[in-house]
């Protein structure tokens, strides 16, 4: 009888144990560190499994922001640095302007006599021609104010008289050189065919600086929609560049110059758009997206040559005039279409 009433006490016990807690794991019941089941209400629980889920929910919950910085920062990866791009311009500005003070003060002993049909630097050399553009693609020729451009232009217009008439002290060579210089800054900010002014952002001293961050920012691109943008404006600025600096004597209409612009675009975001998806359908994603910054340059170059060639093509149709050595029209009033082509396609 003792028995069986201990029996039936136990039992009992346990079973109030089991309503109250759920699910016991003794010391007793796990002597053998193997894993315990127990059945309660018809689930079995594996305490092992619950014990191993516990101890990974800190790893997991730790994990997740770090997938979430890591995503972050992929994210961020597709954007523009701008930081890196601001020292990018800087370096490139200060470059090209110290180049370009080197250069004219390394010639300025031995400057030739100033005549405005000819040229400072021999173009029948490498370095006469590289002197040449360092000097247009100054960066601080655009800190000139517009009463010193003019003032530059008056010198230039009246140099016979400054030539024949020297300051008291001043030498015939370094009169050229201020007449030169003088040349360099008009020439810059004034057409020379219309002589209206250029606006900043199409000069070719404010190349480096304006379209500088901008070829940055095409190659900082790795995705299509950014690739796309960033090349139609780096083509935008290509083509106002090209009008702005184009042989202003063939007349050019709004109706073309528009329908230039549209082609010169679209010939720029066809290549782009056609290399991009090339190369996210034939590479994984991983690879595509480094790919993805070496697009920019061979989209670049082949749309800024058709840029060019388009915007610059009514030239081909009206002719330009013929000129001689000195500037001076061989035909009055013809225009030549051969030289044009010639011109446009040198270009």
């Amino acid at each position: 009888m003792s028995l069986r009433l201990t029996t039936v006490v136990t039992t009992r016990s346990l079973s109030g144990i089991f309503r109250n807690n759920g699910v016991i794991a003794s010391k007793r019941f796990s002597s053998n560190r193997r894993p315990v089941v127990i059945r309660h209400r018809g689930k079995a629980t594996d305490a092992t499994s619950n014990a191993n889920a516990k101890s990974s929910s800190p790893a997991e919950s730790t994990a997740a922001p770090a997938t979430k910085t890591a995503v972050e920062s992929s994210s961020s990866s597709d954007g523009v640095p701008l930081g890196k791009t601001v020292v990018a311009m800087t370096l490139a500005i200060a470059t090209v302007s110290t180049a370009a003070n080197i250069a004219e003060n390394a010639t300025a002993s031995t400057v030739p006599k100033f005549d405005p049909k000819s040229q400072r630097f021999d173009q029948s050399t490498f370095m006469g021609r590289l002197s040449k553009m360092l000097l247009a693609c100054d960066p601080t020729l655009l800190f000139k104010s517009g009463a010193e451009v003019q003032r530059c232009k008056e010198l230039v217009e009246d140099w016979k008289n400054q030539m024949n008439n020297l300051p008291e002290g001043m030498t015939e060579t370094e009169m050229s050189r201020k007449l030169w210089e003088a040349q360099r800054v008009a020439g810059a900010a004034l057409h020379p065919d219309t002589g209206d002014t250029i606006p900043l952002p199409f000069r070719m001293s404010g190349y480096v600086p304006f379209n500088g961050p901008i070829c940055v920012a095409m190659v900082a691109s790795q995705s299509t929609s950014a690739l796309l943008f960033w090349s139609w404006v780096n083509q935008s600025q290509n083509a106002l560049v090209n009008y702005y600096n184009r042989n202003a004597s063939s007349e050019m209409t709004n109706e073309t110059l528009m329908k230039s612009y549209a082609a010169a675009v679209g010939s720029a975001l066809t290549v782009a758009f056609g290399l991009a998806t090339f190369i996210q359908k034939r590479y994984s994603p991983e690879q595509a997206k480094n790919l993805m910054r070496w697009v920019s340059f061979p989209s670049a170059v082949v749309a800024s040559s058709l840029n060019c060639y388009i915007v610059r093509s009514p030239e081909i149709d009206t002719g330009i005039p013929l000129v001689d050595r000195d500037g001076d029209e061989i035909l009055p009033g013809e225009t030549s279409k051969i030289a044009a082509e010639r011109g446009v396609n040198s270009t």
